[in-house]
């Protein structure tokens, strides 16, 4: 996989991306987004795969943003087209089957913020800085900012960070339930992939249909909530995962989960 402005590693069944524009602080354009989405159509074709960690080059961003200069000569039109194609990556990261994990390395600010939020949980370096700053642009939160934001911290402190445009660190991210981990920046990626490889060993079918569940179940009520999960539950005895998981448990015996 070649790409201008992305890096793809595999480590045994975990997939490490890496937006790799580092002198602009990883920031988000047009062709960020449309490389991610090629991505992902080959991410999404590969079973062996069973978790991805989303990350930016270098130590100071994850990504700092969306591409400034690029938003500066756009009009109302083309600034309605950008926001829709970020807003369809982010949804298509956030329904994704496999995990994402967003490894949050220094400045997460705007589209970085949102990218983030889109992915299961965030791990975060000690470095890492968080923050919805458009309103000092004249501007609003456009990739699901407005939307995500509030789910993860309540909506007070989504109104504060939106509305004053200041940035968290990743003490008070991790304080605020933002962030799951906060670890040393040299320790981020090892802390990633030792989440990954644990979820990796797990039934992907079963850690599929529970994030579909977590999804959709999140913000409905209760009673809906609940039919989905039984629904989900129920099939997943149709699987063969299922049935030797059960099998072996019982036997006392370890099973590798063929994601079948």
């Amino acid at each position: 996989m070649n790409y201008e402005t992305l890096l793809f590693d595999r480590k045994e069944s975990v997939g490490i991306i890496t937006i790799n524009r580092p002198k602009s602080l990883n920031a988000l354009n047009e062709k960020v987004i449309e490389e991610l989405d090629n991505l992902f159509d080959q991410v999404e074709t590969d079973r062996s795969l069973r978790a991805l960690i989303l990350t930016g080059s270098g130590e100071k961003a994850f990504v700092a943003g969306a591409d400034i200069a690029a938003m500066a000569e756009m009009d109302a039109n083309q600034a309605h087209e950008f926001a829709k194609k970020g807003q369809a990556l982010t949804r298509r990261i956030e329904i994704m089957k496999i995990p994402v994990i967003a490894a949050v390395n220094g400045f997460a600010l705007g589209g970085g913020t949102e990218l983030a939020l889109s992915c299961d949980f965030i791990v975060a370096s000690e470095n890492a800085k968080f923050g919805q700053p458009e309103v000092l642009l004249g501007l609003m939160p456009g990739f699901g900012g407005t939307q995500r934001l509030a789910r993860f911290v309540g909506l007070p402190r989504a109104r504060e960070l939106i509305y004053t445009g200041d940035q968290i660190d990743a003490q008070k991210a991790y304080s605020w339930g933002l962030a799951n981990r906060v670890v040393a920046l040299n320790q981020l990626l090892d802390e990633c992939l030792k989440i990954a490889n644990t979820i990796s060993k797990r039934a992907p079918i079963a850690v599929a249909a529970s994030k579909e569940a977590l999804n959709d179940g999140y913000d409905v009520a209760i009673d809906k909530g609940l039919g989905f999960e039984a629904d989900l539950f129920s099939e997943l005895f149709d699987t063969d995962d299922a049935r030797n998981g059960l099998k072996a448990f019982l036997e006392k015996k370890e099973y590798q989960f063929k994601g079948e």
